[in-house]
């Protein structure tokens, strides 16, 4: 009597292992970097812009691709990366409609000095396509 009760018992057992084995399949893991989604950023957040730059910058960024051009060619020294690639990226999609021959001049030295870890490069790599 004592061995029907065992072997009841383990019968039900198995039973049970059986029905929930489907349940301990391991779930492939998924990389950290790929499960987060890019950070989007924009100019005015970056480091590199001296403050008394900030409002000559902003108006000279309404009035298009010549009159940023030339803040450029005054203030670009005193502005500091990342924000000098920001500003010149703004000025290469602003000078792409018109002068796509100085746009592509623009980015690829922007490219050269860019490294993956910029906060910028992924913009970089959005444009990529259109200016190379």
């Amino acid at each position: 009597m004592t061995g029907l009760i065992i072997v009841a018992g383990l019968s039900i057992g198995a039973w049970q292992v059986f029905q929930n084995s489907g349940n301990f399949k391991e779930k492939p893991p998924q990389p950290a970097a790929a499960a987060q989604a890019p950070v989007e950023i924009s100019g005015d957040q970056l480091p590199g812009l001296p403050p008394a730059l900030e409002d000559p910058l902003r108006t000279v960024e309404q009035h298009g691709a010549a009159a940023l051009r030339e803040f450029l060619a005054a203030h670009g020294n005193a502005i500091k990366d990342p924000r000098r690639a920001w500003i010149e990226l703004d000025y290469v999609v602003l000078a792409g409609a018109n002068d796509p021959g100085e746009a592509r001049r623009v980015f690829a030295k922007v490219k050269a000095r860019l490294k993956p870890d910029s906060p910028v490069y992924n913009r970089l790599k959005q444009l990529e396509k259109t200016y190379e």
